[in-house]
């Protein structure tokens, strides 16, 4: 199995029942790209874009089964920390405002609210959500 269809498969168990997960055709393209920075584990992954020195997390996911062991936190950080050693100043990241896990997780992390896009992401059913900008300094390296 390729690093893409694993990503692609945990990606789809994360974020169950929230929307359409990536494919693994998409996650081969983000990996193929050098302005990624990917960080897993077993149970998880934590996926960035770094663009000069902004960084913007794409995707964040836990097996299901496995939350709530800082298996989110520790990814987030090890990411962070290589953002920063690259050069990112600061990450940008958009949450769901129902998911109240990873809002959680963020907050915690240092990542304080900047904005929101109102209906944002839909739902199965049709129901729209609103997106949460958050941000964060990274302390350079």
């Amino acid at each position: 199995m390729s690093a893409a269809d694993r990503l692609a498969g945990l990606h789809a168990r994360a974020f169950a029942g929230q929307g359409r997960g990536w494919s693994a055709d998409e996650f081969a393209d983000l990996l193929a790209s050098p302005l990624t920075c990917l960080h897993s584990a077993p149970n998880g992954f934590a996926l960035s874009r770094l663009i000069a020195d902004e960084a913007e997390l794409l995707t964040l996911a836990v097996d299901p089964q496995q939350r709530r062991q800082g298996i989110a936190a520790a990814l987030l950080a090890a990411l962070e920390a290589d953002l920063a050693a690259r050069g990112a100043a600061r990450q940008f990241l958009e949450v769901a405002a129902d998911n109240t896990g990873a809002r959680a997780l963020y907050a915690n992390a240092g990542y304080v609210e900047t904005g929101r896009r109102a209906e944002y992401y839909a739902r199965p059913g049709g129901d729209r959500v609103d997106a949460l900008l958050m941000e964060k300094p990274l302390a350079r390296g």
